[in-house]
């Protein structure tokens, strides 16, 4: 199968791109290059620069690289700016997949593996969510990802798997890393590196510590998932969800921790309020994705946190 990695240039997407051309399978990426960057995609993997909701470029791509599944992870994910730009993320999320979707049906383009997100389950009941957890998005960007899913299940003919990303951290290489500022592992090491105190969202809520607990996944395992999700598409017809978590979950202080391991520095911080909406612990369950695709994360949260830092320090693209 030739696989067209929407987004390829990204941080998540351009790990995919490379597993799976680790994996023997030919590689399209197409990038809008708002958030991606060329630096990071393999050699010999052809980047095509453009749009993938625009509907004659993702019609022409399909078409003349002869595309026999798409992996789609082009969309934006910063919750606070989808408070910003509702219709923006519904854009990016929701039409696009929508657009693509619709070009796959025109081109006879048969498989499909969604970029999802663990924000569709919002504030679960219980700490570990499963697939079938009630999904009740907080935000824009929650019920973005949400729509964009019900899409995909709704589209005939198409045999697909969504993937629920929980926290993605780490870089398998020194010039994959993730460059946002926003995310807690960067705050952290800017922290260390100033000596300004992180703030901590919330130190007493209901977890061990009082702190924040997620479950935070090398996305060396996530690009991973891709390549089962991959094979399993391919070699039957699927319609699945699963979710691409390590199953355990690690606090604010945990990370915290680590990263004082890791770099021989202390951490300052101060405590701060907790950030309105948020869940105080989710956790995937990753029950079903170990039994029906056979993965699992390799990799532990100082692995990840090992590799940020050099990423960090190597100033990645």
């Amino acid at each position: 199968m030739t696989w067209l990695v929407t987004g390829g240039a990204g941080y998540i997407g351009a790990h995919v791109a490379g597993a799976l051309g680790a994996a023997g399978a030919p590689v399209v990426i197409l990038d809008d290059l708002s958030t991606g960057d060329p630096r990071r995609i393999p050699a010999g993997v052809p980047l095509l620069v453009g749009d993938a909701g625009d509907p004659a470029t993702i019609r022409d791509v399909l078409h003349r690289h002869r595309i026999t599944g798409v992996m789609h992870l082009a969309g934006s994910k910063s919750v606070p700016e989808s408070f910003e730009r509702p219709q923006w993320y519904h854009r990016q999320n929701v039409t696009v997949v929508e657009t693509v979707l619709a070009a796959m049906a025109e081109a006879g383009v048969p498989c499909l593996v969604f970029s999802s997100s663990a924000a569709v389950y919002g504030r679960p009941a219980s700490h570990s969510v499963a697939e079938d957890t009630p999904a009740r998005p907080l935000n824009p960007y929650g019920h973005s990802k949400l729509d964009a899913e019900r899409a995909v299940a709704n589209s005939p003919g198409v045999s697909w798997i969504a993937l629920r990303y929980f926290n993605a951290v780490g870089a398998a290489a020194d010039h994959l890393g993730d460059r946002g500022t926003t995310n807690l592992l960067p705050r952290v090491f800017h922290a260390v590196r100033t000596g300004e105190p992180l703030t901590v969202a919330g130190t007493d809520l209901s977890t061990a510590d009082g702190t924040a607990v997620r479950d935070y996944v090398h996305v060396a395992d996530i690009a991973a998932a891709h390549v089962a999700a991959a094979s399993a598409v391919g070699s039957q017809r699927r319609a699945r969800v699963y979710n691409a978590g390590t199953g355990t979950g690690h606090s604010v202080l945990d990370v915290i921790d680590a990263v004082e391991r890791v770099t021989g520095a202390a951490v300052p911080w101060i405590a701060g309020p907790p950030r309105a909406g948020d869940p105080a612990s989710v956790i995937a369950d990753v029950t079903r994705i170990g039994a029906e695709l056979g993965w699992k994360a390799r990799h532990i949260l100082d692995d990840a946190v090992r590799s940020a830092w050099r990423c960090s320090s190597a100033g990645s693209p």
